[in-house]
């Protein structure tokens, strides 16, 4: 869309062509009728928002002769009254399609010109402030802009909630064809989230985490069922290939904007190990991301406590005692001392779970 923006006041200009920058209208500016018949002459616009008092020659005798040229009859005209307040027969008279007293609200005025370019209103109306002057225009943009604010955060907390629902729905098919459990991804993820609140509560805060939580298994994707639900131990060469879930599943989210953080790297080194001993890079110690050494303590709790086709689920205590013994070998030994600190409320985690 094309506006051309008539008014002497270059302010005021300057905060209109803001309000419409980011909804690709072009804004053409033009400081008197004079410029603005020149304007048209290289290009004609969509609308054409005119102010009322200018120098020389004002906005009302413009607009109506714009309505009595055959040329230009028919493109829309936005009248802004300033000290002058235009009634509606002063609209009529000069044959302007709609007028706003200033101040005005720049979303009203975004959404009167989605009308009568033939579009529809996505902005609400407001009612204006009964005031005049700078101060007040600039306290109208400001209103204006917090309620785009505001608008922004709920848009994004309805892109966050179907994004949730999306991973979860993922995770949880995933769950089912690896473990033949829904539950799996959920437990594992809260206890990850738990567990990463006592080891770094910053961490913890990270929404990308907690999609890493959730899909640190896609990969899986691509190895064949015959060797996930296997259960006699696997081949060197099923190995390989179950190994390459963390590579894969990486390169599968690389591009996705919401795992750009500590979540990536959850999907790739949350079966490296502490001694070195993991894969698929074999990184050792801190060398491994803190998101991803609290994973494999957390993903090892559930395997030991949960039944998988090759063994029957083991007892919480039992699952408690094996990752001691694995501190500073498959486990970082600060994780296991949060582990230890967090196991009241991981247990509570389970119950919930159960429960539910």
């Amino acid at each position: 869309m094309r506006l051309l923006l008539v008014d002497d006041d270059p302010a005021l200009r300057a905060l209109v062509r803001a309000t419409f920058d980011d909804v690709g209208v072009e804004v053409v500016e033009a400081e008197s009728a004079t410029v603005a018949r020149q304007s048209m002459a290289r290009a004609r616009p969509d609308v054409i928002v005119l102010d009322v008092v200018m120098p020389r020659e004002s906005g009302l005798e413009f607009c109506r002769e714009l309505k009595d040229e055959p040329e230009t009859a028919e493109i829309p005209v936005v009248l802004l009254s300033g000290a002058h307040r235009l009634d509606a027969h002063g609209r009529a008279a000069a044959g302007a399609d709609a007028s706003l007293p200033k101040p005005f609200s720049p979303l009203q005025l975004l959404a009167i010109v989605e009308q009568l370019a033939g579009g529809s209103a996505v902005m609400p109306l407001v009612e204006q402030l009964p005031r005049e002057g700078t101060d007040a225009q600039l306290l109208m943009y400001a209103r204006d802009l917090r309620q785009l604010l505001e608008l922004e955060r709920a848009q994004r907390r309805l892109l966050q909630a179907a994004y949730r629902e999306t991973v979860a729905a993922l995770a949880d098919a995933l769950a089912t064809k690896d473990t033949g459990t829904r539950a799996h991804s959920q437990r594992v993820q809260r206890y990850a989230l738990e567990l990463a609140r006592a080891v770094d509560p910053e961490l913890a805060e990270d929404p990308s985490i907690e999609y890493g939580f959730l899909l640190h298994d896609v990969g899986k994707i691509g190895v064949p069922d015959s060797i996930l639900v296997k259960p006699e131990p696997l081949t060197d060469e099923e190995r390989r290939q179950m190994q390459q879930h963390t590579i894969l599943g990486e390169q599968m989210l690389s591009g996705i904007a919401f795992l750009q953080g500590d979540g990536l790297g959850v999907v790739r080194w949350h079966h490296e190990r502490w001694d070195g001993g993991g894969y698929p890079d074999g990184l050792e110690g801190s060398d491994i991301p803190l998101a991803a050494r609290i994973f494999s303590v957390a993903d090892a709790l559930d395997a030991m406590t949960s039944d998988r086709p090759y063994r029957r689920a083991g007892s919480w205590a039992s699952a408690g005692r094996e990752i001691a013994a694995q501190t500073g070998r498959q486990f970082d030994p600060d994780v296991v001392t949060a582990f230890g600190r967090a196991e009241t409320r991981l247990r509570r985690v389970r119950r919930e779970l159960i429960a539910a």
